[in-house]
Parts: structure tokens; C-alpha cells; sequence
């Protein structure tokens, strides 16, 4: 068998973390797939976690015990993060993009694979250590941000609907109020999740919280537990929308109706230290 090349082993083994991150992967199957023996994978690891620390491209995470292995996790700079998110919130404060009934222009920046990406990692980062079993949205426009989030995080991505499908078996129904006075319907399949996990709300646009709440209602139906609330962007409130740990990428002000809205980075992201 022709012996692997140290540089090609390091550089597939990169690429087998980053195209699972958050997955522990353990040394044996690195070792089998390049036969090689495990303090030599173990030697390899040691510089890719070196290199991608140096970089500011990841966290490479060595985990002991028998169900030990080793795990990458993409950790963007915060100084990196800020900038991206000072950029997108520039580009949403120009006046072009307001639409009628007080809303912003969001699908050109939702279509982006690698801007969503980003903001998947900046959002999974607070909740690597909450335990997430999934990522849940709503209908449709989250669910950029939200699987590319549930791909950092390696869990699925759940998606609630409006109605329920046919296709999708029984569902759990209910009916929440919309934050203007309205009623809606929100659907889940009952297989889709089980009792006793954890989920990750995940939205692109949040302004009275109406959508969220009902989420978090429709978690309460299937005895879920709500780890937190994160979103593309969420109008600046006096009160947090509930006792959950809410990380928006962008805050608004304004109502777009009888004042412009202003778009900024979100305070929490700010504080975050530039160091990583």
C-alpha cells in the first residue's frame, strides 16, 4: 500500500474537521483511513490545531475517555464578527431597502452561502456549551441562517410550519397571537423532535416577538426545553422578550413607518472582548 505523504495527510484531515464541525471524530478513524498509528495522528493534530489557532480559522479540541476523540469548532475573531456585522448593518440602512409596512430588504443577503454562513458560526458560538440537541425556525426565510447555524452546531435544523403537511404525519397545532393583535397557526410534526431535548430558536426577523413566543409555546407542547433565541435582526426593546438568553446579530430602531429604521450591531456582540 502506498505510504501517505505527511503534508496530504495533514491537509485531508483538515478538511475531514471543518466539514464536521462540532462532531467529535475519534483518533481511530484517522488512523485507520491513513494507517497510520495514533501518536502520529495525534502528532498531525497537534500542528492543525496549532496552525488553525495561529489563523483565527477554529478551535481544535482534544477530548479524552473512550468515547473521546477530536472536535473542530469554527470560532470567528469577535473583532471579525463586528466588522461583518457593522458591514450587513450599513448595507440595511440604505434607504432602498425599506419596503412597505415598516420591513427591511433581507433576501439578497439571506441567498448568500457564505455571508450565511458566517452569521451561522457567529451565532453558534454562544451555544456550543448550552447542550442544543436542534436548531428550530419558522417558515421560510430563517432557514438560511438556521441550518447554517444548525451546521455549525451539528444538530439538525427543525422547521415549524404555518399549516400543517400531509406528508409530514400528525402534528401538534396551535394558535398564537402575532404581536398586532392577530391570531396565527403554528405546525410541527410530532416526530420531528423528542420530549426532554433542547432546542436553539433561530429567525431572521423579529420586531413584537410574536413568532418566537409561539415557537417557544410549540417547544412547551412537546416538553422541549428553549436554550435561547438568536436572530439576523430584533428591534431594540426596553424589556427582553423573555428570561432566555436572546443573541441577535443586529438591533433596529425606528418602526419604518413613521420613522427610518436604524440598523447596528448588536450590543452583545460589541461587548464581546477582541481577543480571542
Amino acid at each position: 500500500m502506498e505510504k501517505i505523504k505527511r503534508a496530504e495527510r495533514l491537509v485531508a484531515m483538515t478538511r475531514m474537521l471543518t466539514d464536521s464541525p462540532n462532531r467529535v471524530i475519534p483518533f481511530k478513524v484517522f488512523s485507520e483511513r491513513f494507517h497510520a498509528a495514533k501518536s502520529t495522528i495525534s502528532e498531525d493534530m497537534a500542528l492543525i490545531e496549532q496552525a488553525l489557532a495561529n489563523q483565527r480559522l477554529g478551535q481544535v479540541t482534544t477530548l479524552t475517555g473512550a468515547a473521546g476523540g477530536v472536535r473542530f469548532r469554527p470560532l470567528i475573531p469577535w473583532a471579525q464578527a463586528r466588522a461583518l456585522m457593522a458591514q450587513v448593518a450599513d448595507s440595511l440602512n440604505q434607504p432602498e431597502r425599506a419596503l412597505p409596512g415598516g420591513y427591511l430588504y433581507l433576501s439578497d443577503l439571506l441567498s448568500s452561502p457564505v455571508l450565511t454562513r458566517h452569521m451561522g458560526n457567529i451565532l453558534a458560538r454562544p451555544s456550543y456549551p448550552l447542550g442544543v440537541d436542534f436548531v428550530l425556525t419558522m417558515e421560510t426565510k430563517g432557514i438560511p441562517v438556521a441550518i447554517m447555524t444548525a451546521d455549525a452546531l451539528d444538530v439538525p435544523l427543525v422547521i415549524a410550519r404555518r399549516s400543517s403537511r400531509v406528508y409530514e404525519g400528525s402534528a401538534v397545532n396551535i394558535n398564537y397571537p402575532d404581536g398586532r393583535g392577530g391570531i396565527k397557526t403554528m405546525s410541527l410534526a410530532r416526530r420531528a423532535v423528542g420530549e426532554g431535548q433542547r432546542a436553539l430558536i433561530v429567525d431572521d426577523f423579529t420586531r413584537r416577538g410574536g413568532t418566537a413566543l409561539g415557537m417557544i409555546a410549540l417547544m412547551k407542547e412537546f416538553n422541549v426545553e428553549v436554550a435561547g433565541l438568536a436572530f439576523l435582526l430584533a428591534q431594540e426593546r426596553a424589556e427582553p422578550l423573555s428570561d432566555l438568553p436572546e443573541w441577535p446579530l443586529i438591533t433596529f430602531r425606528g418602526d419604518g413607518l413613521l420613522s427610518p429604521m436604524v440598523c447596528q450591531p448588536a450590543a452583545w456582540l460589541m461587548a464581546q472582548e477582541p481577543q480571542d
